[in-house]
């Protein structure tokens, strides 16, 4: 039976037929009419505001990594929509979904250049901005369509390669009234929002099957993808199946637990000693969900995937495979289907097959225990290193917390040195290296995961980008505990400044007044004036009892400030792969005098 419904009334059908639980974001006059007929058609759909658009679209991203399944974020028009954009890119990189609702201009008043509308190039040009942005940009023109459309972009965020979608409703058909089925909207959604990933042939699961068995030293590289499959127990078994060490990118981080005797942590750039020795000397990769980036490939030299190599690369995008590193056999299809696919081919080979038994498990022990030993000297050290935190933090945090954080020394030191045991558990902006997402990301996954304990993990310079989301954490009491690393600037910039080009080149990396002095706002009180449990900490005794008090604080966020070692180079790790940062010539020598005398120090 038909019914009149306004296109807001219809929105809010759609998003409960589609059991969506939460919209996010801030109301503009570019939304007013979605709204109040939305709320009209679905008044239990939760509304959380936040302070900022960019906030907004990163929790949803952290909502996402978490459920895996998509909340929606609402903006008005101009600003509001335009706001968006750097956490549609940050998404859309990592493969993490999102729906964006945003306001568009009147049909009828399109290319006159009302407020806020671009139309130099383009009547309500929008989609110019936004549209690489997302996986796909929808740009309604009648009333009738938003049903189809909204249920279309719900499915296409969450089906194959997940990405940000934007949906753009002019304010006009916002209030327009027509008439609906509201059964036949039910109908567009029903059963799982994601389509079935293609199962990958039979064909290829043999020739690759074959080839792992043929090989001497195979190693399994795993990212994003395998993240976002929850493969963990299939992993573990795959991998004691052939005895092959397992390295994650910065997004595979936690898809296999790193406490696991066969896991080889991280190769690249910012990769362990552990990866980059045993990288290069395996015979046969078998990449699952990975992009193969510059960082995970040393910036495509030798040093991690050499001449020679043989690589399966079993990815859900086709685009993906071949695209970076030469492949022996790819295969496109579900990661899951795949990894099955290949245990059971390969368990009938290794009934008396013990891993434990063999020189290249005991090689990668030994690696292992080197590098423990090297990580645990900063592991007593004070003033506190950001090594120092979080050794502290992994032994004073649940084994599946929820660990979020950003970019800087930050990002790369979790990567390097700090472990994971399951997916979902190491949440941040990898291929984007966002800043400003840790902290409404931590927020999105906390909402995802009441129970979950959630640690938000950020340099002040990253801080300052989203602290404003502060408020709304205690406004809605999200007890999310974060850790601000405070060392008074953008020093992993200032640190790869000082390593590429000398000590002299120190621009605009340091947070200092004019007279040079360092410089910083006292976080704690800016916390507590938003009404945030906070508390200082510059010794471990410190941290640890602030950890503990803000681990029993469940009414609200809590937040502790940390001073740490801000010295080159004790204020950060010094990498153990390559990275291409090109050097001007007239910097070459003086780089290498530098170089020279650092290592006559050492």
């Amino acid at each position: 039976m038909s019914i009149r419904a306004t296109g807001g009334e219809i929105v809010g059908m759609v998003l409960r037929a589609a059991q969506i639980e939460w919209a996010v974001g801030i109301p503009g006059h570019g939304i007013v009419a979605l709204m109040d007929g939305m709320h009209r058609s679905y008044p239990a759909l939760r509304i959380l505001q936040t302070r900022h658009e960019q906030g907004a679209i990163f929790l949803a991203d952290g909502y996402f990594r978490v459920k895996r399944r998509p909340l929606v974020v609402l903006t008005s028009i101009g600003p509001g929509a335009l706001n968006t954009a750097t956490g549609l890119a940050t998404a859309l990189v990592d493969s993490s979904a999102a729906v964006v609702i945003t306001g568009d201009t009147h049909t009828h008043m399109r290319g006159r250049g009302i407020l806020q509308e671009l139309e130099r190039h383009h009547d309500a040009d929008n989609p110019a901005v936004l549209g690489p942005l997302t996986k796909r940009y929808w740009q309604i023109s009648r009333v009738e369509q938003i049903h189809s459309v909204l249920s279309q972009a719900l499915r296409e965020a969450v089906s194959g390669r997940c990405g940000p979608v934007v949906v753009a409703i002019p304010m006009d058909l916002q209030a327009e009234a027509t008439l609906v089925d509201p059964d036949a909207v039910a109908q567009l959604i029903h059963g799982p929002l994601a389509s079935m990933p293609p199962e990958p042939p039979a064909t290829t699961l043999d020739e690759a099957a074959r080839l792992l068995l043929a090989a001497k030293r195979p190693r399994l590289q795993i990212g994003g993808g395998a993240t976002a499959a929850r493969i963990k127990e299939e992993l573990v078994r795959l991998a004691e199946l052939l005895g092959t060490p397992v390295m994650a990118t910065m997004n595979g981080k936690g898809a296999f637990p790193e406490d696991h005797p066969l896991s080889a942590f991280v190769a690249g750039s910012k990769g362990t000693r552990v990866g980059n020795v045993l990288a290069p000397t395996a015979d046969l990769v078998l990449a699952l969900g990975v992009r193969f980036a510059d960082e995970t490939t040393a910036s495509y030299t030798d040093t991690i995937y050499p001449p020679g190599q043989q690589l399966i690369h079993i990815d859900l995008d086709p685009r993906e495979i071949g695209k970076n590193m030469p492949t022996t056999l790819g295969i496109v299809g579900d990661l899951r289907a795949a990894v099955s696919g290949l245990i059971a081919r390969i368990a009938p080979h290794r009934v008396q097959f013990d891993y434990r038994t063999t020189a290249y498990y005991a090689e990668l022990q030994t690696l292992k225990t080197e590098w423990q030993r090297e990580l645990a000297k900063d592991w007593t050290v004070e003033p506190l290193t950001i090594s120092r935190v979080l050794h502290e933090l992994r032994g004073g945090i649940d084994r599946d917390a929820i660990v979020v954080h950003s970019s800087g020394h930050a990002q790369a030191q979790i990567l390097q040195e700090f472990p994971f045991y399951a997916p979902g558990t190491n949440l941040t902006s990898g291929g984007f290296s966002t800043m400003g997402f840790a902290l409404p990301a931590a927020l999105g996954a906390k909402l995802a995961e009441p129970t979950r304990q959630v640690v938000c993990v950020v340099g002040d310079g990253d801080f300052f980008m989203s602290m404003a989301e502060l408020a709304t954490a205690v406004q809605y009491g999200i007890a999310i505990t974060v850790i601000i690393l405070n060392n008074q600037g953008w020093l992993s910039i200032r640190d790869l400044q000082v390593g590429e080009f000398g000590p002299d080149h120190v621009l605009a990396t340091e947070f200092a007044s004019a007279a040079e002095d360092p410089y910083s706002p006292d976080f704690v009180r800016v916390a507590q004036a938003f009404g945030a449990w906070a508390r200082p900490a510059s010794t471990a005794r410190e941290f640890q009892s602030a950890l503990a008090a803000a681990g029993a604080h469940t009414s609200g966020p809590s937040v502790i400030e940390v001073a740490v070692h801000r010295r080159f180079p004790e204020s950060g790790r010094a990498p153990v792969g390559w990275w291409d940062v090109p050097v001007p010539e007239y910097l070459t020598d003086r780089r290498q005098a530098y170089e020279q005398n650092r290592r006559r120090e050492r």
